[in-house]
């Protein structure tokens, strides 16, 4: 048998080594992946998503039921860190991935799969571009896999391309691999989202607050204190003032190289509805894509009386009730006030 024959059936053991080790510890993950994987124990009928924020009477209201349910090894916010189970499948989901990324890999592999992830926070683009890397797809097919048909609708033209690891084969249309996306986000955030809830805060709302907690936060530990600072200043009628929103107008200039910018201090007489800084409410859609995490923070927001906050450069998230404290907060981390 020629020498590279050999290599290659070496390799090939080796890859199966691993990944059959790796799936068998990832069971549990791997089950939760084809149940709905960050779906939250049920805490209503159905296993609904709780919400405690009522934007209609601008209330928030504390729940202790709610609050435990959240802290538990169960909810959606505890689930996505700190889970054995999760954590495997990321590792199996990461070997994966470097395998099928692997030339001698793709050259073997008869039915051609490909894992393509999607993480919390990408813009839209951004999900289409990483799928495209992985199906080899042009321009156009990129933007047939954003627009809605007639055959394929979009719950929403931002918002709900549903992060998470897709497993998909080469030759998946733009048409299909929107309908797994579609799928996800009905079985992970529609499903789970009753028709009292909608009543309360439409879908549209909550998916939008919930993209701006997204690029707010490092982790899940202050999603909802930055949802209750958030919804303090809806409730006060203060301008949102959130950076990440001038990102998302800043990106979506031509001229603009990077899909999340660096912000600068002109950026934020920069004309666009998705400008916080001078527009009141919130942007007209989702600036990303949320985690389940994001969109059950958006609906239970902390209770407090923060109207202002900033990470420091460790991601240390530092709330302020008025601006007065945020400026010396800003002066103390940074020598600077803002």
């Amino acid at each position: 048998m020629p020498k590279d024959q050999i290599r290659t059936l070496l390799k090939t053991a080796a890859v199966l080594t691993l990944v059959s080790g790796a799936i068998i510890f990832s069971l549990p993950s791997l089950f939760a992946l084809s149940t709905g994987g960050e779906e939250p124990a049920p805490l209503t009928a159905g296993g609904l998503f709780p919400v405690t924020v009522d934007p209609i009477r601008k209330t928030i209201v504390e729940d202790d039921r709610v609050n435990m349910f959240l802290s538990s090894p169960g909810s959606p916010l505890q689930a996505a860190v700190g889970n054995v189970a999760d954590t495997l499948w990321k590792a199996f989901a990461w070997v994966a991935q470097a395998i099928d990324s692997a030339p001698w890999y793709q050259s073997l592999a008869a039915v051609q799969g490909r894992f393509v992830t999607i993480t919390p926070g990408m813009r839209k683009e951004q999900v289409a571009a990483t799928f495209a890397k992985a199906l080899s797809w042009d321009a156009a097919q990129q933007k047939r896999f954003m627009t809605a048909t007639a055959s394929s609708s979009l719950p929403l033209i931002e918002g709900s391309f549903a992060p998470g690891t897709y497993i998909v084969t080469l030759g998946t249309t733009p048409e299909q691999a929107q309908s797994l996306v579609n799928e996800r986000f009905a079985r992970d955030v529609l499903s789970h989202y009753g028709t009292t809830t909608a009543q309360v805060i439409p879908l549209s709302e909550t998916m939008t607050v919930a993209s701006l907690i997204q690029r707010e936060t490092i982790g899940t530990a202050d999603m909802r204190l930055v949802s209750g600072v958030i919804w303090n200043r809806l409730f006060a009628g203060m301008n949102l003032q959130i950076d990440s929103t001038l990102q998302y107008a800043k990106a979506n200039s031509p001229a603009t190289r990077s899909w999340w910018p660096r912000v600068v201090p002109a950026d934020a007489r920069r004309k666009s509805p998705y400008n916080t800084y001078l527009h009141a409410g919130l942007p007209p859609t989702p600036i990303a894509n949320p985690s389940v995490a994001a969109v059950v923070a958006a609906l239970n927001p902390l209770k407090t009386s923060c109207l202002y906050y900033f990470n420091d450069d460790t991601g240390a998230i530092h709330c302020s009730d008025t601006y007065a404290q945020h400026v010396a907060l800003l002066k103390r981390y940074y020598g600077r006030g803002k």
